[in-house]
């Protein structure tokens, strides 16, 4: 069986000029339930009730006659792990049914030359005779019977596989076929036109009977397929006998699965190269192009024929003719999805390679410089003129051809990609070359003779039963003490002291699986005052800190605490330095001690510094164009009430960039040496280790060590920012982002805290389940994720005030407008109607599991403390805040809606490529 694969034509095969054949089909009889169709130029379709096409073109001149049976099935059919599936089915076709046990026996005992072929959008069986009305009605008999009664049976599968692999085999010895197979899997990244229609070897030779059966009863159906008759025939009595044969088949009850696939813009070039045994090298680079029927089809046509026509395209006269090449080749694929244009040369072994592979890209992609002529164009479509009329004059071949123009949507687009192009000038064929035959659309690939190979293959591990038989596993790792997380049993067991003048500690020890033990610890250090204009040197001075010490390496600090099972973390912000360890009993100590070391004597080193600003940099300047970033700036400025100057300002980005390219090491030196200290703070250890131990380490290494400058928070104040509604262009960014917030006068320990945080759990505390969840994503469909938020301000004096209201969602920047609608409706139907009881019981009940999932936690547990250490409080205020949950009644959440929430106060921030 013929197995097309991926030709680029030698100038253009199979591009067709048709002269016009004014006389028609005379009226034909037509057996009942049997609909005429279109006729054109000759051919007349008709239709059955069970959904058969049939093409009819007869010709008394023609002695002979064709029977081309296709149907709409091809590789792009296939699915994971079924490549190869359609054409291992064409093989088994030619196996029998239980009334054709022979078929090619039966074929060649009646002289008819017959064979199919396979390709990526259908699978085609042929036959072709001299005129004999007995031959043909066998011929319809048969093609009916194997269209729903072939065995496609598993002995049929087993004798068939080593022909169909070793046709694979010769395939793989083609260096060219090789090499094209290679570049369209690397051109397609998603689309089925990437894989061959011969398949992968495993997937053939592994494919279950069963799959092979049911893709049969899919595809193989007179609704699926076209019987094409050419030659010397009379309508009438061929429609009688495809009646006779063919209506008795039923329509199948079941829909054709449909493929929606498309393969998105290339977003720069690709490069393949093949290294294989061989004697000859393949140049050969593809671009995307339109499917057939594009207006565009018609001009890349004759784009491939003015490049690839040998003797007079541009091709063999750049290459051949300068003995660059030994052959060169260009033409456009005529698919029913996109496909490729493709450009070619054929090397000598021991050619200039790289030189030919420079014109063949620079004819291709630099027609600006040299665009095609008029004479160019007029010449390239003569030659197609000439081919359509020498083909239409063989009506066999047109029977088969059609199977082609079938494959790609319709058997008219015969006709009309024949009259585009007779219309094609100039113009369009440079338009064509200049949209499509760019680098940013190209995939290049070559062909090097390499002998002997050098592949890596890699080996089948042995069974999986094999290797954990009789497997016994090491000692099982030492399981916790049985603790219930309660916030009285916490705070049973916390113990909680003052290191020296400031540094509050809280130690929770208790058996843990593994040993472990959580550290978090937050030194605090500076004032409004002494940080003006340091603000830049205090974020990377944080970033340095495990960079390098006085006495080790970053490199040696990672061994280190690799050595010690240690997870660690030490960094630094504006007010403030912090350590986190995840370490183990036995090695805490070190641990500790070694972060000690690195927060207190850290040696910025000037290599690090500049990874480090340069990574900096590249992360800012690459926000430029990042929806979620553009749209957090502009509302951060928008919200920002501190003046110029003050170290909580919101800087542009321009300045924040201008304020890191100007930073020096020594300003980090600076900031470590004028700021930094441990004295002041809060620690928590939780888990397997020794309080005493612990508490001794932590007095030697942290308590003593003062800053110069004391801490002193900078308090914040509930600002009332009017609305604003701003819309960012960031060009290529197909998912646009929205940002909305409104300031909440909101405190930590207000009364209303937690009705508003069970308010927005509801409103849209979840993209799967949520006001906004519900509506947006799971009613409109139109977002993957938004979500809402409330923040309480927090401080020891209880003044500060600063909470927001936020919401966020993400989208396609043509469905942003329908995004933010939504948004505005749900939020005014939940300040109007407020919530349910349902609503409040299911919000309750989630908000108290998680909060008891989290003091499940060590880390969460450490967090806690360390948090609970700086405001002064204890499990107490846990455990309160849990009880106000609980008793939270629809009314008071209802209130709390009311009162903080107002429609008319949101800023909305969006961000996307939206279209000027």
């Amino acid at each position: 069986m013929k197995t097309p694969r991926l030709i680029v034509a030698f100038g253009f095969a199979l591009v067709l000029n048709l002269c016009a054949i004014p006389a028609l089909l005379a009226e034909v009889a037509l057996p009942r339930g049997v609909v005429a169709g279109p006729s054109i130029e000759g051919i007349s379709e008709y239709r059955l009730p069970n959904g058969l096409r049939v093409l009819l073109f007869p010709d008394a001149s023609k002695p002979t006659v064709t029977v081309n049976l296709v149907y709409g099935v091809g590789s792009v059919h296939e699915n994971y792990g079924q490549t190869g599936m359609a054409h291992l089915l064409e093989h088994l076709l030619f196996k029998g049914t239980p009334t054709h046990a022979d078929i090619s026996g039966e074929m060649k005992k009646r002289g008819i030359d017959f064979n199919a072929t396979t390709s990526m959008d259908r699978t085609n069986y042929f036959s072709s005779f001299p005129a004999n009305a007995q031959t043909l009605d066998w011929v319809l008999a048969l093609e009916a019977d194997r269209m729903i009664n072939s065995n496609i049976a598993k002995r049929d599968l087993d004798s068939e596989m080593t022909v169909v692999r070793n046709e694979l085999e010769a395939g793989e010895n083609n260096p060219g076929g090789v090499l094209l197979q290679r570049i369209r899997s690397t051109a397609f990244l998603w689309h089925n036109y990437g894989h061959s229609t011969i398949g992968a070897r495993s997937d053939v030779e592994g494919v279950p009977i069963e799959q092979l059966q049911g893709f049969y009863r899919t595809w193989y159906q007179p609704d699926n397929a076209t019987l094409i008759l050419a030659g010397r025939l009379d309508p009438a009595t061929v429609l009688a006998r495809v009646n006779a044969h063919f209506g008795k088949i039923r329509k199948p009850a079941r829909e054709l699965p449909q493929f929606h696939t498309v393969e998105p813009a290339q977003d720069g070039p690709r490069e393949v190269d093949v290294r294989r045994s061989g004697d000859v090298r393949f140049i050969a680079a593809v671009y995307h192009v339109p499917a057939a029927g594009h207006p565009d089809s018609a001009a890349l046509s004759v784009l491939g024929n003015v490049l690839g026509y040998s003797p007079g395209g541009r091709l063999h006269k750049a290459l051949v003719q300068t003995h660059l090449a030994a052959g060169t080749g260009a033409g456009s694929e005529a698919l029913r999805d996109p496909g490729l244009f493709s450009v070619l040369a054929v090397v000598p072994k021991d050619g200039d390679a790289g030189k030919a592979e420079g014109i063949l890209l620079e004819q291709a992609e630099a027609l600006s410089r040299q665009p095609i002529t008029a004479q160019e164009v007029d010449e390239a479509k003569q030659r197609i003129n000439n081919a359509y009329e020498l083909y239409f004059t063989d009506v066999n071949a047109v029977g088969m051809g059609l199977s082609e123009f079938l494959a790609a949507g319709d058997w008219r687009l015969l006709f009309i990609t024949r009259d585009a192009i007779e219309k094609v000038s100039a113009d369009d064929v440079n338009r064509v070359a200049a949209t499509y035959l760019k680098s940013s659309n190209r995939t290049l690939g070559r062909f090097i003779p390499t002998d002997p190979p050098d592949r890596v293959a890699i080996a089948q591990r042995p069974a999986v039963a094999s290797l954990v038989e009789g497997y016994t596993g090491r000692e099982a790792v030492a399981a916790g003490e049985q603790f219930d997380p309660t916030p009285q049993n916490l705070e049973a067991r916390t113990q909680r002291f003052t290191l020296g003048s400031g540094l509050r500690v809280a130690l929770l020890p208790k058996k843990t699986r593994g040993g472990t033990v959580m550290v978090s610890a937050n030194f605090r250090f500076g004032d409004v005052a002494t940080l003006t204009g340091r603000e830049d040197a205090a974020g990377l001075a944080g970033a340095m800190l495990m960079r390098g010490s006085q006495s080790l390496t970053r490199e040696q600090i990672d061994q280190r605490f690799e050595a010690l099972k240690t997870e660690a973390d030490i960094d630094g912000n504006l007010q403030g330095a912090s350590i986190s360890l995840l370490s183990r009993s036995g090695t805490l100590a070190e641990a500790l001690a070694l972060a000690a070391d690195v927060l207190r004597h850290p040696a910025f080193p000037e290599t690090e510094f500049e990874q480090l600003r340069l990574q900096a940099l590249t992360g800012m300047e690459a926000s430029r164009k990042e929806p979620g970033s553009v749209a957090g700036q502009a509302l951060a400025e928008h919200f920002d009430p501190w003046p110029v100057g003050h170290p909580l300002h919101i800087e542009s980005l321009d300045d924040a960039i201008a304020g890191v390219r100007a930073l020096k090491r020594s300003d980090l030196v600076a900031f470590h040496r004028d700021f930094y200290g441990t004295a002041e703070g809060e620690i928590a250890v939780v888990g397997d280790f020794d309080p005493v131990a612990v508490k001794q380490q932590l007095q030697q290494l942290f308590a003593e060590w003062q800053s110069p400058h004391p801490y002193q928070p900078i308090a914040t104040q509930y600002v009332d920012v009017a609305a604003a509604h701003e819309q960012l262009r960031t060009p290529d960014k197909p998912n646009a982002v929205l940002l909305a917030r409104s300031n909440l006068s909101l405190r930590v320990t207000d009364p209303d805290y937690p009705a508003l945080l069970i308010a927005n759990r509801i409103f849209g505390g979840g993209a799967l389940k949520s006001r906004l969840g519900d509506r947006i994503r799971q009613k409109d469909g139109l977002s993957y994720g938004v979500a809402s938020s409330v923040r309480a301000d927090d401080s020891r004096e209880g003044t500060d005030d600063n909470g927001s209201f936020n919401v966020q969602a993400i989208a396609a920047p043509e469905n942003m407008a329908k995004v933010e609608a939504a948004i505005r409706e749900e939020l005014a139907r939940f300040i109007r109607d407020g919530i349910s009881e349902e609503e409040l019981r299911d919000a309750v009940a989630g908000t108290l599991t998680e909060r008891e999932q989290n003091r499940a936690e060590d880390g969460s547990v450490a967090g806690m403390l360390a948090d609970q250490a700086y405001y002064g409080r204890t499990m107490q205020f846990t455990a309160d805040l849990d009880a106000k949950y609980a008793g939270l009644t629809r009314e008071q959440v209802n209130a709390a809606i009311r009162k903080h929430l107002r429609a008319d106060t949101l800023s909305v921030y969006l961000a996307g490529d939206f279209k000027p």
